[in-house]
């Protein structure tokens, strides 16, 4: 075999090699999300950090206002300290601060929460302007893709693939553009073969 037909073959070698590894790129894919997915989005909201909560004490107007989840889960309040508020629901964090209220401050303290902010989503991949956006209830990913800008001629726009911290474990999975998202979700949309 002369020099030239064997540098011919090694071309072929490596042009073989390349459209390979290209077509195996495509097959590296994230999985169906979970079933604890479409789960997760049935369940009571869990607070975590980043959520900016109203915290209402009835007749106190001195302990009523907006506390911040920090970032190691708690919330700083007024005599009481922090609370533990990460994973957790709101009747359950109502009843955590009452309970420590009770001992020594107040004889029976009215406490309500609800979320003034929901921590925020991220959107990555093939969107006009990736980055965090503000969470609202009963949001879509498709939802989350227009406020980022809509998808980009190259974006797929079937489904995507969200990560989402699910009984503390953060699981990704793909999941279909109409399905619903969570606060701190991280949405990314993939770039389509064809």
């Amino acid at each position: 075999m002369s020099f030239a037909q064997s540098k011919h073959v090694l071309a072929k070698h490596v042009l073989a090699l390349a459209l390979a590894a290209t077509a195996l790129g495509g097959c590296t894919s994230n999985a169906p999300a979970p079933k604890s997915f479409q789960e997760a989005t049935i369940q009571p909201y869990r607070l975590d950090s980043g959520d900016r909560l109203r915290i209402s004490v009835f007749d106190q107007p001195g302990l009523t206002n907006t506390y911040t989840v920090d970032q190691a889960g708690y919330v700083a309040f007024p005599l009481i300290g922090q609370v533990a508020a990460r994973g957790q629901t709101l009747p359950a964090l109502e009843g955590a601060i009452a309970a420590r209220l009770r001992q020594g401050y107040l004889r029976d303290p009215d406490v309500t929460i609800e979320v003034d902010r929901y921590r925020p989503v991220f959107v990555m991949g093939e969107v006009g302007r990736p980055g965090q956006y503000s969470y609202v209830p009963g949001m879509t990913a498709q939802n989350a893709v227009a406020i980022a800008g809509g998808f980009t001629s190259r974006g797929n726009r079937r489904d995507v693939d969200v990560t989402r911290k699910i009984n503390g474990q953060v699981i990704t999975g793909r999941t279909a553009v109409s399905a619903p998202v969570l606060a701190g979700d991280t949405i990314y949309v993939r770039e389509r073969l064809f």
